[in-house]
């Protein structure tokens, strides 16, 4: 690659080549005609994937407000698997549903290149543009099915929220510019480090609006009320998607935000948080364990991971910062399997996500029954699974800075919802079907993506030194 001014901005640049791509070659396309637009957006996320290994070490800056930082790139290459793993499992909900082609992978790879610029932006207004990015494509994906109330309804819901969400966010770029004088991280940093919280109160002002902002993205609990109804309105593989690459997002822009700039006023902040993290938590584990439809239970789920991530944005230590990027990507891995087997059980008629649908289903497809087994095993932090592992480095990062009160209700949340995990387990294995509709078979590519998936799983929960180390180097680049 050459050393210009582009450099940082060439992972984006790929994804959003095959994005447009992908449009016209919908556009172009004859009636009845076939065409491989799936296939083009994974050649555009490879792109990214291989331009990041190039530009491992280099921290190339494109005009001051992108970073290709390691802790970046990392962020990348996550959300670039979110994304190749997400147009797989498509590949036949897509056709199944009646989706327009062209309209839904476009999106899906616009949100992606939002998702990574935000990852890598060093400037908060950049961050707000990429997070308008990603929103809107989402928002979108979220009522794609037209013919679907709920989900129509749902998109509104998400969109309504998200622009109060965007508002505060907005507000608090503004106060920061306001107290600062610039919007740029590593100015606001080198500002807010010279000075102390007593000279200009406002400064409290811009990290409650901007902590809002993030909150409501990750489905931190009391900003969590689009979160289910939401997952449950859109298409199943949207609902996997939204809720590993959003997250995986926001967290990059939090951790880089917060852990950063405002690191100097880390006492004012870190108990809020901390606080916001049992809530998550507590209100994701008991709230979960109440629903019958395994799309609302994975959204409540959902809502309790992003609380296991913010204790270990609260510890700020070096083992809580590599672990936040090794459990986003363990948690990306294991969520987007279960939610790809819900999608690739269903039907454009029955979306096949209640519990009961999931009654005898070793006995109809016990391979999908195997590997939806591994992902709720690894979601509630079972030994040998990548999950366990993302659990064990953030609440050993709790308790080695001291929160020994955030890591003992991360265990005792982390048991209770095994509880809600085991029930699917036992419907699969220990129900017969009476007689239920027994789902279609899985197609090759679907079958290929659950495999790329467990084989993941296993690997980061047998084998996760690498990848620890690996993700203590990266996030060490933005200290």
């Amino acid at each position: 690659m050459f050393d210009t001014d582009l450099d940082a901005v060439v992972p984006m640049l790929c994804v959003t080549l095959a994005a447009l791509f992908s449009m016209g070659a919908e556009a172009f396309r004859g009636k009845g005609e076939r065409m491989p637009i799936g296939w083009l957006g994974i050649l555009g996320l490879a792109g990214a994937g291989i331009t990041s290994g190039l530009l491992w070490n280099r921290n190339a800056e494109s005009f001051g407000v992108i970073v290709a930082d390691n802790f970046g790139l990392f962020i990348t290459v996550t959300l670039v698997i979110v994304g190749i793993l997400t147009i797989m499992f498509s590949s036949q909900v897509v056709q199944r549903d009646g989706l327009p082609k062209g309209e839904y992978y476009a999106l899906v790879l616009f949100s992606i290149v939002g998702m990574i610029m935000m990852a890598t932006a060093n400037d908060l207004l950049v961050i707000f543009v990429a997070l308008e990015i990603l929103s809107l494509a989402v928002y979108v994906l979220t009522g794609i099915r037209r013919d679907s109330a709920k989900g129509i309804e749902a998109a509104f819901k998400y969109f309504l929220l998200g622009a109060f969400s965007s508002a505060f966010f907005l507000y608090g770029i503004a106060f920061t510019y306001g107290v600062t004088g610039s919007t740029r991280l590593p100015a606001v940093g080198a500002y807010l480090s010279a000075q102390s919280l007593t000279e200009n109160p406002m400064t409290l002002i811009a990290l409650g609006l901007l902590l809002v902002g993030f909150a409501f993205k990750i489905s931190a609990v009391p900003f969590h009320m689009w979160t289910p109804d939401a997952y449950e309105g859109a298409p199943t593989i949207v609902t996997g998607f939204m809720s590993t690459g959003v997250k995986a997002a926001a967290f990059a822009a939090f951790v880089r935000v917060f852990l950063s700039s405002f690191e100097p006023y880390i006492a004012e902040w870190a108990p809020v948080v901390a606080v916001l993290a049992a809530l998550t938590m507590i209100l994701g584990t008991v709230v979960g364990v109440a629903q019958s439809n395994l799309k609302r239970m994975l959204a409540y789920s959902s809502i309790a991971h992003g609380g296991y991530l913010l204790v270990g944005l609260v510890a700020a230590n070096a083992v809580g910062k590599a672990a936040i990027l090794f459990y986003l990507l363990a948690y990306s891995v294991t969520n987007l399997a279960a939610f790809g087997v819900i999608a690739l059980l269903g039907s454009r008629d029955q979306p096949n996500d209640e519990l009961r649908d999931y009654r005898g289903l070793w006995h109809s497809h016990p391979a999908l029954a195997a590997l939806m087994t591994v992902c709720l095993l690894s979601l509630g932090g079972i030994p040998l699974t990548a999950g366990f592992i993302g659990k064990w480095a953030v609440f050993g990062a709790a308790v080695s800075a001291g929160y020994y009160t955030l890591a003992i209700i991360g265990v005792l949340t982390s048991v209770i919802s095994v509880f809600f995990y085991l029930r699917v387990v036992v419907m699969m294995y220990m129900s017969e079907r009476e007689g239920a509709e027994i789902p279609a078979p899985v197609n090759a590519v679907g079958m290929v993506a659950l495999t790329i998936s467990i084989v993941g799983i296993f690997y980061l929960g047998l084998l996760p030194a690498a990848v620890l180390d690996f993700a203590a180097e990266s996030i060490a680049t933005i200290f």
